[in-house]
């Protein structure tokens, strides 16, 4: 039975989907990243919110751990490298918070148009400073989405709601999208000279970051409005304060800061500037979609397989799991038996997908033929770190795919090129079942056993006779025997299913007979 930790506070109702699901659950909450390091052994899986730092320490000491879920959007707290390095899968929950965030930023919005926090203030200790809380309309003006994903998305439906005109800068917005928004995609310093208000709903990665600064900052239309429920670290905070002194930006409200908890901000105390602390997916309902959807995908993963939401690696729906999972078994066959074969360094690898085959969601499939070929060479290989394996040693990996059928229904054709030549393994399913039906250019049909005998030779007589002799003398059953050929007397291969294991020697035996180029025992 799989066994997950849930170490920061969820909605109680989580533990209970993993429970039903037939998963183990403990709850510990508050560790310490000492505690956690010290019990993270245990667990299959990791369910976490924003408390709990998962660092490549911790992994290192979680030696069973298979995936990370967090309940919510941002994964600021894992080192998703590290995780991807160690075959661990991470998770999130990017649409159980998303209406919820969209409204705190228009909340937001609406409240830095009236000053409403400050009034509220000020009427409480018995002012009434109507003409000092002198407000704007925010119907007829221009909003500025930087970002426009799902939460971006949601906002410019609202604000044309209240009658707003919005403009989009978004280098991952199509035309066609931005079309079906009803909104305008423009470039960011067009955005910057005519958005009255600003909001931000992007990541926080290396081309984001501090994407509004002194110099973006001057270039903004004066007295704009900006807000932030994304990430902080998308403003320059201190920019932003002298923006804010000028007049060049008449009002910021932030929910989220660069360091939290934010204790002391140097935007802390400006009149012109309103903050909430982190509250953009705090809702009872942002709260409870979010822990139930994580536990769900975490579930799901650890009992059925099925990828959903992955940062590192490809999802798989529980439909694509279904139509996947024969395919699957036989790219990570091709990919073993290339992968056994392959005795010098690799340089690049081609997967080719053809038929009805080319059709379907095929990046796990890249993924598990990676790793079929990558395990015989690195240990603890899997289908998530396959990918970065690859790219860590500079093994060129590319898709192609045609959705023509050829000789049969759907075909996976891996080809792999080495210091020193170049292989490919062509195989389709015949009743389900993984069949090879060429290699290296020759067509062969041939089942894969556990224990399959390899040989490339010269096509002449006699080679068939020695190796039955040899296997024979040896006490070795032979289940099956396929062969190919490109011409006679030419190149050929062969194809032997054995019962009992091949030693080492007797496949030296088999790879000095005459005209044989290579024998080697391939184990599936």
């Amino acid at each position: 039975m799989a066994k997950v930790l849930i170490s920061d506070k969820l909605n109680p109702q989580a533990a209970d989907i993993f429970r039903n699901a037939g998963v183990e659950v403990d709850v510990k909450v508050g560790m310490t990243p000492e505690e956690l390091k010290a019990c993270i052994g245990e667990y299959d899986g990791l369910a976490i919110r924003s408390a709990t730092k998962v660092t490549a320490e911790i992994m290192d000491a979680a030696k069973k751990l298979k995936v990370i879920g967090r309940a919510g959007i941002g994964v600021d707290n894992v080192e998703i490298p590290a995780a991807s390095a160690r075959g661990i899968i991470v998770m999130n929950t990017p649409f159980g918070n998303s209406i919820t965030t969209a409204e705190h930023a228009v909340s937001l919005m609406m409240a830095l148009a009236r000053h409403i926090p400050q009034a509220n203030v000020s009427t409480h200790a018995g002012k009434w400073e109507k003409n000092k809380y002198m407000g704007v309309e925010i119907a007829g003006k221009t909003l500025g989405l930087i970002g426009c994903g799902n939460i971006g998305s949601i906002v410019a439906d609202r604000a044309q709601g209240l009658k707003m005109k919005v403009v989009a800068y978004d280098p991952f917005l199509s035309a066609e999208r931005a079309a079906e928004l009803n909104i305008e995609k423009v470039e960011l310093d067009d955005l910057l000279k005519r958005a009255d208000f600003i909001t931000l709903h992007t990541p926080l990665n290396d081309a984001t970051r501090g994407i509004l600064n002194k110099d973006s900052l001057a270039k903004t239309k004066k007295g704009v409005r900006i807000i932030n429920c994304a990430r902080g670290g998308l403003v320059v905070e201190a920019d932003l304060k002298a923006a804010l002194e000028s007049g060049q930006v008449a009002g910021a409200a932030f929910d989220v800061f660069e360091v939290e908890p934010a204790e002391n901000s140097i935007l802390f105390g400006m009149e012109n500037f309103i903050c909430t602390p982190h509250l953009g997916a705090s809702t009872t309902e942002a709260q409870e979609n979010v822990a139930f959807q994580v536990a769900e995908q975490m579930a799901d993963f650890l009992v059925n397989g099925t990828v959903t939401n992955a940062l590192n690696m490809p999802s798989v729906s529980a439909e694509d799991a279904a139509k996947l999972k024969p395919y699957m078994d036989l790219a990570g066959k091709l990919g073993s038996f290339a992968g056994q074969l392959t005795e010098t360094g690799l340089k690049s690898v081609k997967i080719e997908y053809e038929g009805k085959i080319a059709g379907l969601n095929t990046k796990p499939l890249n993924a598990v033929a990676l790793k079929g070929l990558l395990e015989t060479q690195v240990e603890g290989v899997n289908m998530v770190n396959a990918p970065v394996v690859a790219k860590e040693r500079n093994i060129s990996v590319s898709e192609v795919k045609n959705e023509r059928s050829g000789d049969y229904q759907s075909l996976i054709r891996i080809t792999v090129e080495t210091d020193k030549r170049t292989r490919s393994i062509a195989g389709t399913l015949f009743a389900g079942q993984p069949r090879i039906v060429e290699l290296h250019g020759t067509k062969l049909e041939a089942s894969l056993g556990h224990l399959m005998l390899y040989a490339n030779n010269d096509d002449k007589p006699g080679f068939i006779g020695n190796l039955g002799r040899v296997l024979g003398e040896a006490g070795i059953n032979i289940a099956n025997f396929h062969l190919g050929r490109n011409d006679a007397h030419n190149d050929a291969v062969a194809l032997v299913e054995v019962d009992e294991e091949v030693g080492a020697a007797i496949v030296k035996t088999i790879a000095d007979l005459p005209g044989v180029k290579q024998a080697k025992l391939l184990k599936f």
